[in-house]
């Protein structure tokens, strides 16, 4: 008899979705990125995936999105395998890309309204939703600010509350603390534990020790070839 996944202390996850990635190559011409990568996420889990720049960490995350093509292998998202960009957005998987992504035009608040419209949310939802992510985030005041008004931390800021507004039951996130300091650094992945504890699958690409540890679990990729650290306590 097939059960439930369960997250952190043995609740019942259902809110989140598997992440199954098997084989998985992604090359940039003759530069191979990353090299036959095998990994899981399971709902209700963090995953910290850590390595030197330059190691394929984004690669590995953007694969997972479906938003760079595979030279070999494949990504399921609830058994579900994830063939482009509009694949993964379809099986609910929420990108925090490193360099933010975010509108230089458009305010903190609208970047995050846009992102909740196009992914079908009604128009009044989608502001009260944004602020309430912009207020998660420290960010309560800075919603009428332009992006190229906010510091850089105040980016990275935001490009995470878009992705925790959208609830996706997959959040991917590149490096979301590099910019941040300790308090908003601590801020940013209380927010991250929240979501795997709502039963999201989280998997966090970070090159902080101290992050890492704040993880249910640790891979390592080393010139793109992945390996486990520390595997996840049931």
């Amino acid at each position: 008899m097939d059960h439930p996944p369960r997250g952190r202390a043995g609740r019942v996850s259902a809110d989140g979705a598997r992440v199954e990635v098997e084989g998985v190559t992604v090359a940039y011409g003759p530069v191979v990125a990353v090299q036959g990568a095998t990994l899981e996420a399971e709902p209700g889990r963090m995953v910290a995936l850590t390595g030197h720049s330059g190691a394929g960490k984004s690669s590995l995350l953007w694969a997972i999105a479906g938003a760079v093509p595979l030279a070999e292998g494949r990504v399921r998202i609830e058994g579900q395998e994830v063939r482009g960009r509009d694949a993964g957005a379809a099986r609910d998987a929420a990108l925090i890309p490193q360099g933010n992504g975010l509108a230089t035009i458009l305010s903190a608040h609208e970047n995050i309204v846009m992102a909740l419209v196009a992914a079908g949310v009604e128009a009044a939802d989608a502001g009260e939703r944004a602020r309430a992510a912009l207020a998660g985030v420290g960010l309560e005041e800075s919603g009428s600010h332009l992006v190229e008004e906010l510091s850089g931390g105040q980016q990275q800021r935001v490009a995470v509350a878009r992705a925790l507004a959208l609830g996706a039951r997959v959040l991917l996130a590149d490096e979301p603390t590099s910019e941040l300091d300790h308090d908003n650094r601590e801020r940013v992945l209380a927010l991250l534990r929240a979501q795997a504890d709502r039963g999201a699958a989280v998997v966090m690409a970070t090159h902080d020790p101290e992050a890492a540890a704040q993880a249910d679990s640790e891979v390592r990729l080393d010139d793109g070839r992945l390996s486990l650290v520390r595997a996840a306590q049931h």
